[in-house]
């Protein structure tokens, strides 16, 4: 399957997804922005998540005719399918839970983000570290003080 093909494929899988949850949401009270209901969010989740599919899947429509050649599926000359990725997500979210648990919001969130960016073969360490330590900026900003979450940035120990 061409790379145009799978755009357009998974743009529309996101369009339903995302109409489905925004469907969803309207079934609760969407109230306003000032006072929102507990409808607002996923409504407001599907509604982006389905115009970021329509444009995915508008740009694999308009990419059929240059498609170039197609690429292999199982990302491997000898057929096998990769799977450094999906062992490394899953070994990052294992990651999160365990060092939330026990070291904080800090060191959860640069695991996560350092071992599931490992599961890209184009990013190197380094790539990884900093795309972690950003994420840790992000995360102290956004959980720690804008949503006051109750997971302290260090700790040592349950």
């Amino acid at each position: 399957m061409s790379p145009s093909r799978k755009n357009y494929y998974g743009g529309a899988l996101m369009v339903l997804t995302g109409v489905s949850a925004a469907y969803a949401g309207s079934t609760y009270n969407i109230g306003t922005l000032a006072r929102m209901g507990p409808g607002f969010f996923p409504c407001a989740l599907g509604v982006l998540l389905a115009i970021t599919g329509l444009l995915i899947a508008l740009s694999g429509r308009s990419g059929d005719v240059a498609a170039g050649p197609e690429l292999p599926v199982a990302g491997h000359s000898h057929g096998l399918p990769d799977l450094r990725g999906l062992v490394c997500i899953v070994a990052g979210v294992v990651a999160f839970e365990l060092f939330g648990e026990y070291l904080g919001l800090l060191p959860a969130t640069f695991a996560i983000v350092f071992i599931s960016a490992l599961g890209d073969r184009s990013n190197t360490v380094g790539k990884s570290a900093l795309l972690a330590l950003a994420m840790v900026g992000v995360a102290v900003t956004v959980f720690h003080w804008g949503l006051q979450l109750q997971l302290p940035l260090f700790r040592w120990g349950a």
